[in-house]
């Protein structure tokens, strides 16, 4: 498998502190990744990192074998990072299709096809951004960050306080950016058992640190380490 993202070393935080202590990562082309941790262990940070949001203080960053240590957020949206944050950071003022079209870049990911992966957009594509639920706020989030024909997508807790029936239709459309669209995708999620079960490789965070690395799979089927690294339940 040919390798998309690389993180080599990664030192990086906030002002003077230090959140990640060396982490290294790598992500193929097409492949998914479940980022797990309990709260506070750098999920965040290390996506904020990749987007260029963190002060870093030593290590290296590749994206398609080009070294994008030094670009700022908006070079490296350019080059092919797609985020969507915990906030959406969706424009309130603007409509559901002037969110999307506002950051378009073009690509095989258009409106049409943003719509039909969620219909409730195409519905309310006349509506404000603060018009819609924070179910539908999430749909744009996801739709916008495809609107930029992204290499690789990091989605930071995309289900996170959402009604079950929103999480459902939100689960079955990044099951299809996955598994049908191919899309590289790392996925930051409370539910481990929900992302583990979509995606193909599993790295779990303790103190900004890489504690665990195996298949998602095979930490799925492990109920011990994952209740041991995370306290979640095991059913």
């Amino acid at each position: 498998m040919t390798e998309l993202l690389k993180l080599e070393g990664i030192v990086a935080g906030y002002g003077e502190a230090k959140v990640l202590m060396g982490i290294d990562l790598s992500l193929g082309e097409g492949q998914a990744l479940a980022l797990l941790g309990r709260n506070g262990t750098g999920k965040t940070t290390l996506i904020n990192t990749i987007v260029g949001h963190t002060r870093r203080f030593a290590g290296r960053l590749h994206l398609g074998g080009r070294d994008i240590t030094g670009l700022r957020p908006d070079q490296r949206a350019l080059a092919g990072i797609g985020w969507v944050p915990q906030e959406r950071n969706i424009f309130k003022s603007l409509t559901v299709e002037e969110n999307l079209t506002a950051v378009a870049v073009p690509g095989p990911w258009n409106l049409k096809r943003i719509y039909e992966m969620f219909p409730r957009l195409l519905e309310r594509k006349a509506n404000m951004g603060n018009q819609l639920s924070g179910g539908e706020q999430q749909m744009l989030a996801i739709g916008r960050a495809l609107m930029l024909n992204p290499r690789v997508l990091l989605l930071d807790e995309p289900l996170e306080g959402l009604a079950p029936i929103i999480v459902q239709e939100l689960m079955s459309a990044l099951q299809r950016i996955i598994r049908d669209e191919g899309m590289s995708v790392i996925l930051v999620e409370q539910n481990a058992r929900k992302a583990l079960g979509i995606t193909d490789t599993a790295i779990v965070l303790e103190r900004g640190s890489v504690v665990h690395a195996s298949t998602a799979q095979a930490l799925l089927a492990d109920g011990a380490t994952l209740d041991g690294l995370l306290g979640v339940a095991k059913h």
